[in-house]
């Protein structure tokens, strides 16, 4: 019998319930869950492990639970230390466990807790919900064996030090990263073609989704989310008939596709600094500004210095003219193909075919 896959929470959704709870407990209710706001417009009610005042301050524990997704910080403690001040701000920030910003091109400026900004959203939104009107909050986010376990992560490599990130743009986990969710990804394709969308966008996640309904005025059927699978979704859409594709999203995932890598799972392979180079030293990058982005910490801190160098618009262009051809050539030309590589904010970095009908 076919099972489906549990959705999980994330870390900032932890972090959010446990500052709820401690709120809740320094104004001397003692609660065995709460209930928080998410970006998404749903509530979600979260278990608390223990919640308890200790003199001027209180201290709520939450478990996380990643649902059916593998994720290394399943099951980690998530702490919440929280004092009322008299200024009316919510002020939130990392303890022990949670990483410190060491390096650019990241959400978070170098030199603060690596809590990402949804996250600190939430946190503060939560917070403000069990708040008395007239006070502001201290927030100390922190997990005991957050620095254990982020030795199993790249943050490290991105320069986070001594912790996990504080992550989440929706407060679930989808469990996009499990092979067996391949099977629960094909019926998006079998709802597009059932509402008569035969031209499809493909994106990895939640980013390409929001850019796309920003950029475009296209039908939530019509989006199809692909997680880490994009060439087996490409594979699925070719054998179930969609006459035309827009691949849209960040080249922190997408340039992985111009080097023929169709799983864009870091575990699986990586080539992303390595391709803009090599894209970039063929519109006339020096050498310099090669060895700038081979040694980039981020996708994005490669971006920077590409627009500096006025560089940005070509690079991407043949970038995304690459992953196209690649993609062409899985599909054995059975559909046309657009290509939109875009920014976290959502400009558009490159593109290829014909976008104004997308």
């Amino acid at each position: 019998m076919a099972r489906f896959l549990r959705y999980g929470l994330s870390t900032g959704a932890c972090a959010a319930a446990a500052a709820k709870a401690a709120v809740m407990a320094l104004m001397g209710a003692s609660v065995d869950k709460v209930v928080i706001p998410t970006p998404i417009g749903i509530r979600f009610e979260i278990p608390v492990k223990e919640s308890k005042k200790l003199g001027d301050a209180a201290v709520a524990v939450v478990v996380k639970d990643a649902g059916d997704d593998i994720d290394v910080t399943d099951k980690l403690e998530i702490y919440a230390t929280v004092r009322l001040t008299e200024d009316g701000k919510v002020t939130v920030k990392g303890a022990a466990g949670v990483g410190v910003v060491t390096k650019p091109g990241l959400p978070v400026p170098v030199g603060e807790s690596a809590i990402n900004p949804v996250p600190r959203s939430m946190i503060i939104a939560a917070v403000k919900e069990a708040l008395p009107s007239d006070k502001g909050a201290e927030v100390v986010i922190s997990v005991p064996a957050g620095e254990e376990v982020a030795k199993k992560t790249l943050n490290s490599r991105l320069g986070i030090a001594g912790g996990i990130s504080i992550l989440g743009t929706t407060g679930v986990v989808k469990p996009l990263s499990l092979e067996a969710c391949k099977r629960s990804l094909v019926p998006q394709i079998d709802i597009a073609l059932a509402k008569g969308y035969d031209h499809v966008f493909l994106v990895p996640g939640n980013i390409g989704e929001r850019i796309t309904k920003k950029l475009f005025n296209v039908a939530d059927e019509a989006i199809i989310q692909t997680g880490d699978f994009m060439g087996y979704m490409l594979d699925k859409a070719s054998e179930k008939g969609i006459k035309e594709i827009t691949i849209l999203g960040h080249p922190g995932k997408l340039v992985k596709l111009a080097a023929g890598i169709f799983n864009t799972h870091h575990r699986v392979a990586d080539a992303r600094s390595e391709v803009i180079a090599a894209y970039a030293a063929s519109v006339g990058a020096d050498s310099q500004l090669v060895n700038k982005i081979l040694a980039s910490n981020t996708t994005e801190e490669a971006v920077v210095l590409l627009r500096e160098a006025n560089l940005l618009k070509q690079t991407f262009d043949k970038i995304a003219g690459k992953v196209a051809f690649r993609v062409l050539e899985r599909v054995k030309n059975k559909m046309k193909v657009n290509v939109i590589l875009v920014s976290m904010e959502g400009a558009i970095l490159g593109t290829w075919g014909n976008i104004r009908s997308a």
